[in-house]
């Protein structure tokens, strides 16, 4: 039996990448003043359905359960954040600065960078309508790939703004009802054949081109670089009127994240959603709001391609599985003062394993040097002496029983 197709077993390895890209997602959230929430990891498939139209269902892990509900494994978090504001706005003072790190699930084809399930960290800014609380955003995003070691050279945020497409289709005199079906032609423009897109465009084809081809002039999009320069971040940015995001429900300010080399998929995406709760919850409270998702599939590829990031991974994993202390037991009478030590020791914080049977001392120092320990503890003739002995350095001296915990707190603090 083997995994289902595009899903991932975790090996203890990978639980430790897994986690490692957990805590820097977590530390530099935090820093930026954002608070973790989460929602449930099955909803009602209306709650995707209203968003999106019928047509998501056939990327859904959907199904009808023992109460005969139509429901589904999440596909994304926004439509659990719209039903969770509307239900709790007034309970928390505004703007909200939320985080969550959750699994989910899409019923499409696999790939390189995209599988079925996948863990994601989506930021969110709610109820304010400021360029500031985009610039925020953009920023927690680039900080965020700082993190793990990532420079301006291995990635860049392509910002647009969707605004300035609407308004050229207003000024154009496209009626509303196509502009969402114009936008995902641009928006795919860069994956499709110059002649796809122009027979898509029609007699737009040319005037889009030429903002492809030059830029786009948008003072809110001047103001936003500026913003990110005085971070010290605007390096990580370019503006590219290309950027649009086929989601009909952005209102503003997007961006997407990618490799300089253009080897990957987009590493994180989002922007400004101004109507969007509103919308989901039925709220008559008008809720802006601007988000971004980073998932850990593509994210995993950029850190193994890259050297230091790499490294800092690797070195993070090898920290995670080290142990602090082995005990030796080397005299099987002398079991019981041992496991008295273990859990004393284990209380202290220290991360500690030993022998479940009877095994010769060599072989149980081989088992310390495995699991990475950093000071071996034996417990034989010398009780109620032990002898300590540093790993690293191969250094060993006896230790009465009652300055053991003394001894160790100095040793690994000087050595951590």
């Amino acid at each position: 039996m083997q995994a289902l197709p595009g899903f991932r077993d975790f090996l203890p390895d990978d639980c430790a990448a897994r986690n490692y890209i957990f805590s820097r997602w977590r530390e530099v959230a935090r820093r930026y003043g954002f608070v973790e929430w989460d929602g449930p990891i099955l909803e009602p498939t209306e709650l995707y359905t209203k968003k999106s139209g019928a047509e998501i269902v056939g990327q859904l892990f959907n199904f009808t359960d023992k109460g005969e509900r139509e429901v589904a494994l999440r596909p994304e978090l926004t439509p659990t954040l719209a039903r969770v504001i509307a239900a709790h706005e007034r309970e928390f003072k505004k703007p909200l600065k939320w985080f969550s790190i959750g699994r989910f699930f899409r019923h499409e084809k696999q790939q390189r960078g995209r599988l079925r399930e996948h863990f994601q960290l989506n930021c969110d800014i709610v109820g304010e309508t400021a360029l500031a609380a985009d610039i925020e955003l953009v920023a927690l995003c680039i900080d965020v790939l700082r993190a793990f070691g990532l420079t301006e050279k291995d990635v860049v945020v392509r910002i647009s703004d969707r605004e300035f497409w609407t308004d050229f289709l207003q000024q154009k005199g496209v009626p509303s009802d196509r502009w969402d079906e114009l936008l995902q032609v641009i928006d795919k423009s860069e994956r499709e054949s110059p002649e796809n897109t122009r027979a898509k465009l029609g007699k737009l084809a040319d005037p889009v081109f030429v903002i492809l081809r030059d830029g786009g002039k948008s003072e809110k999009l001047e103001r936003l670089v500026d913003g990110l320069r005085a971070l010290g971040l605007a390096d990580f940015v370019t503006v590219d009127a290309g950027i649009v995001r086929g989601l009909a429900y952005y209102t503003g300010i997007v961006f997407e994240v990618f490799d300089r080399a253009g080897k990957l998929r987009a590493i994180a995406g989002g922007g400004r959603y101004d109507n969007l709760i509103q919308q989901l919850s039925d709220s008559a409270v008008s809720m802006p709001a601007v988000g971004f998702a980073m998932g850990d599939v593509v994210l995993g590829e950029m850190i193994r391609e890259h050297g230091s990031p790499r490294e800092k991974m690797q070195q993070a994993i090898t920290a995670e599985q080290k142990i602090d202390i082995y005990i030796v037991i080397a005299k099987e009478e002398r079991r019981p003062d041992a496991l008295a030590h273990v859990q004393t020791l284990r209380d202290k914080g220290y991360r500690i394993d030993y022998p479940f049977t009877s095994e010769k001392v060599a072989r149980q120092f081989q088992t310390a040097e495995q699991l990475s320990a950093r000071l071996a503890i034996l417990f034989g003739d010398e009780w109620p002496q032990v002898a300590v002995k540093d790993l690293t350095t191969g250094e060993q001296q006896l230790i009465s029983n009652q300055e053991l915990l003394a001894y160790l707190a100095r040793s690994l603090s000087l050595s951590s």
